[in-house]
């Protein structure tokens, strides 16, 4: 077993980091690490960082690469902001760090798992220490793709690129490492278009399941204006749900364990404007959180609507390629019969555009509804 055993379907990307790690001439100060969603560029950066620390170049099961693995490693840093950007403080907080030797490693390692969140400022505050790089620092970068990072910092760094890991790959893993059904996997890492954490979650909750079933189902009923008024609620409460889900508990517990740590009464009427303070900055930056991911919830069910519109094509084409949602193979053959090769398209095309509109921060509800109005089935 290595450090790479997870970074599943990307052997050049693998094979270029490794090489870097056994010659210092194949190194360099700052890599950015881009792939589509799922692609593993967090798990391949993490990787690569207790291959660096380890002793051998990435054994797996030495002190160093477990304690990178589980985030414990002194001179390994891992930025994963749950905002939705990254603020110039915490990027000035890092580039401090890299001014530092590392304490007990080979090297003193920053990863930045959302270098496309980066706001122009934070960007900035991290330019001096990519230019004037310290020996033994090294900066990991990871975004979707190149054009999602600001070009002054992408300039001075390496590019490795992911790809989409082969279905097969995910299923394999979700077997192997999570001993999942071999059947559930497969229809899990499909249903996931092989996104690894996502196809992990539909293998292992029913609920995820059911919701990801309940969007592509609305493909088939958008007919009138009311009915997608109704569908774009309806994938709105979707998105609101799960957001729910994960949200809630984590939110009481963490300000439960503020509450401990300030010594407060969680019974008190009323708290020291001390504790007043930090309670609001803590709510404050879980509703942030909450945002974004909802905003990621909505996005990740609009690629499962596409995929459905996707699949229609497919069978309009003569089934060349397997289908997506091959669970759904009667819903996917009646939504072919309703519309020509030019519809599908031209809806796939309204569910991308609204895709884009939610990341240019308009209103999910109100993008969802120029959407769902946007796919009313045609009339004949």
């Amino acid at each position: 077993m290595t450090v790479w055993k997870d970074v599943i379907g990307q052997d050049q990307a693998v094979a270029t980091l490794q090489a870097a790690v056994a010659d210092p001439a194949r190194m360099t100060h700052a890599w950015l690490l881009t792939g589509p969603p799922g692609s593993g560029r967090s798990v391949a950066a993490r990787a690569f960082a207790a291959a660096l620390e380890c002793p051998t170049g990435g054994c797996g099961e030495c002190h160093e690469c477990r304690t990178v693995r589980d985030l414990a490693h002194a001179d390994v840093t891992v930025l994963a902001t749950e905002g939705l950007s990254i603020q110039v403080k915490d990027a000035r907080e890092l580039a401090g760090l890299a001014q530092r030797r590392p304490s007990i490693g080979s090297w003193r390692v920053i990863i930045i798992e959302d270098a496309d969140r980066l706001t122009e400022r934070a960007a900035d505050a991290l330019l001096k220490a990519l230019e004037e790089p310290v020996e033994r620092t090294v900066w990991l970068l990871c975004a979707p793709s190149l054009e999602d990072v600001i070009i002054t910092i992408r300039s001075r760094t390496r590019h490795v690129r992911l790809r989409t890991p082969p279905v097969e790959a995910v299923a394999r893993l979700l077997v192997e490492r999570d001993g999942i059904d071999p059947q559930v996997a497969a229809d899990a890492a499909r249903a996931a278009q092989s996104h690894v954490g996502l196809a992990k979650r539909l293998a292992t909750d029913e609920s995820a399941r059911e919701r990801r079933r309940k969007t592509l189902l609305l493909a088939g009923h958008i007919h009138g204006l009311g009915e997608a008024m109704s569908a774009a609620a309806d994938l709105a409460a979707i998105a609101g749900e799960e957001s729910s889900a994960s949200s809630a508990e984590r939110d009481a517990a963490e300000k439960a364990r503020l509450m401990a740590q300030l010594g407060a009464d969680p019974g008190a009427r009323t708290q020291p404007p001390h504790v007043r303070s930090q309670i609001s900055a803590l709510e404050k930056e879980q509703k942030t959180r909450a945002t974004r991911f909802s905003r990621d919830v909505i996005d990740r069910s609009l690629v499962d609507l596409l995929s459905i519109y996707r699949d229609a094509l497919v069978v309009r084409a003569g089934n060349t390629v397997p289908l997506i949602n091959a669970d759904l193979t009667d819903e996917v053959r009646q939504l072919a019969d309703g519309r020509t090769s030019e519809q599908l398209l031209l809806a796939m095309d309204t569910i991308g555009t609204a895709r884009e509109r939610i990341e240019a921060n308009v209103p999910p509800l109100l993008a969802l509804e120029a959407m769902a109005i946007g796919l009313r089935a045609p009339t004949r």
